[in-house]
C-alpha cells in the first residue's frame, strides 16, 4: 500500500475530504480529466487522424487505459522505463519515442518487445539499428522500429533527408527489423504562444518534412506511420493532414505553460486544468503574504513559480521560498489566506512535476474519489539496483527481476536563477 493510501484510502468518498488531503497533495480532477480525453478524441476522429498520446506526461497506467478507451491505438513513451512499467500493468500498445542503445537496455527491450502486443521504438543510427536487429534476431521477435527525423532542434533525429533515406534503406535490410515509419516532433515549437506564430513555423518545418516523404515515397521506401506533434502543435498539424497519428501529451492536465498558449486560435482555453496541487497556508504573519507548504520539492520548477487557481484573491501572486515553502502574495490592500486555509496551485509544467509524486489523488469536485498510483513515477532508463522478482528485467530470464528505480526525492531541486525570485507570475 501507498503511502498516500495509508493516509488517505478512510476518506475515499466522504463529501468534502479534498480539504483533509496531507499537503502537499497532487490531486487530479476527474470530470475535468475525461471531459480533455474525451475533447482530443472527438478531434482526432473528426479530422481522421490516429492517436498514441503521450505517457511521459501522466506516467500512469489507469489514464493510459482511459485515454485507448476513448479510442487511441496505444500510448507513447519517453523512456525504456516507462514503457517497462506501462507494460507491466496491462498496457499493450507502446511506442518508445527516445533511441534504446546500451547492450544492457537492449536486452530489456527484447524482453519487453516479447511480453506486450505491440512495441515499436524510434532508431537514429545505423549502429543502432545494427545493435536492434542482431538482439531481435536472438530473441526469436522480430522488432517494429520508427526512424526519427530531426525537425532541427538537433536532440535526437536524422539530420539530413539523404541520412534518412539512407537509414530506412539500412532498416529495410534487416531482416528482424519490420519499418514502420517515421517520427518528425517539433518540441521546440510546442510553447510559442502566439498561435499565428506557432503555424508559420509549424507550416514551414512541414514542407521539410514533406520534402523527406517525397525522397522516400520516390525510393520506394513510402511510411505506413507519420507520427509527431503535440498539445502545442495539433490543431496546426491535423489541419495539415501529413501525420497520420497525433503524439498528443499534456492535453490531459494543462500546465500554466500550456495555458497561456492559445491552442487553436480561438483566443480561449481548449481544454481544462486538470492536475492540480493542493496546498496548505503553514504560516500567516506578515500582513497580506501567507506561506503554503508546497516549495521547489512540491513541483517543477524551471517554468517559475505556480499560479493560484483558488484559495486566494484575484491578483494574488506566488514566490518561492526554499524546499518546503511557497509565499502566497495578496494585491496592495487585500488579505492574504488565513492561517491552515487551502490553495489550490496550477503547475508550471506537469511532467516532471508528476514524477516527484507517488500517487494521484482522483476528486469529483471536492470530494476525493479514487487514489491512481503514478506507474512509472522515476523509471529512468537505467536501474540502479534489482529487488524482489516482480516485473520486468533481464531478457532469457525465466522470472525477470523487478527494477527499482531512484527516487526523485533523493535530493532536493536545484535553486532557481535568481532572476526568478523576482518574478511575480509565469514564466
Amino acid at each position: 500500500m501507498s503511502e498516500a493510501e495509508k493516509l488517505h484510502r478512510h476518506l475515499i468518498g466522504q463529501q468534502g475530504s479534498r480539504r483533509s488531503l496531507n499537503t502537499p497533495a497532487l490531486v487530479l480532477d476527474l470530470e475535468m480529466l475525461d471531459r480533455n480525453i474525451a475533447e482530443m478524441a472527438a478531434f482526432a476522429k473528426a479530422h481522421k487522424v490516429n492517436l498514441r498520446p503521450h505517457s511521459k506526461t501522466h506516467k500512469s497506467a489507469d489514464i493510459a487505459r482511459r485515454q485507448i478507451a476513448a479510442g487511441a491505438l496505444g500510448v507513447c513513451c519517453a523512456k525504456l522505463g516507462e514503457a517497462e512499467a506501462l507494460g507491466e500493468a496491462g498496457v499493450e500498445s507502446l511506442h518508445i519515442t527516445s533511441p534504446v542503445v546500451t547492450p544492457q537496455a537492449i536486452d530489456r527491450l527484447m524482453a519487453l518487445n516479447g511480453r506486450v502486443k505491440e512495441l515499436m521504438v524510434v532508431v537514429d543510427h545505423p549502429a543502432n539499428a545494427e545493435a536492434l536487429a542482431a538482439a531481435a534476431s536472438k530473441a526469436g521477435k522480430p522488432l517494429t522500429v520508427i526512424v526519427d527525423i530531426d525537425p532541427g532542434i538537433h536532440r535526437t533525429g536524422v539530420a539530413t533527408p539523404d541520412g534518412v533515406v539512407e537509414l530506412v534503406k539500412k532498416v529495410k535490410g534487416l531482416k528482424s527489423l519490420k519499418y514502420a515509419g517515421v517520427q518528425f516532433y517539433c518540441g521546440s515549437h510546442q510553447h510559442i504562444k502566439s498561435f499565428a506564430e506557432r503555424k508559420a513555423s509549424i507550416e514551414e518545418r512541414t514542407e521539410y518534412l514533406k520534402g523527406i516523404l517525397a525522397k522516400l515515397d520516390a525510393a520506394g521506401l513510402k511510411p505506413g506511420i507519420i507520427t509527431g506533434s503535440g498539445t502545442g502543435t495539433h490543431y496546426i498539424d491535423a489541419k495539415l493532414g501529413v501525420f497520420t497519428e497525433l503524439q498528443v501529451g499534456s492535453y490531459v492536465f494543462m500546465d500554466h505553460d500550456y495555458n497561456v498558449c492559445d491552442l487553436r486560435g480561438l483566443d480561449k482555453p481548449t481544454f481544462e486544468q486538470a492536475l492540480q496541487i493542493d496546498a496548505r497556508v503553514v504560516s500567516a504573519n506578515t500582513a497580506g503574504m501567507a506561506t503554503v507548504d508546497a516549495g521547489l520539492k512540491a513541483m517543477a520548477t524551471e517554468k517559475g513559480p505556480p499560479m493560484i487557481l483558488k484559495g486566494a484573491v484575484e491578483g494574488s501572486t506566488t514566490r518561492f521560498m526554499g524546499d518546503e515553502h511557497l509565499a502566497v502574495i495578496a494585491p496592495e490592500g487585500k488579505a492574504a489566506p488565513g492561517h491552515g486555509e487551502q490553495v489550490i496551485l496550477t503547475p508550471p509544467h506537469c511532467d516532471p512535476t508528476v514524477n516527484l509524486y507517488e500517487s494521484y489523488h482522483v476528486v469529483k469536485g471536492d470530494t476525493l474519489v479514487d487514489i491512481w498510483p503514478v506507474t512509472a513515477r522515476g523509471r529512468s532508463q537505467v536501474p540502479i539496483h534489482t529487488k524482489g522478482n516482480r516485473g520486468f528485467g533481464l531478457a532469457g530470464t525465466a522470472t525477470p527481476p523487478r527494477v527499482e528505480y531512484a527516487s526523485p526525492h533523493s535530493s532536493a531541486p536545484p535553486a532557481p536563477p535568481p532572476a526568478w525570485r523576482s518574478r511575480r507570475r509565469g514564466r
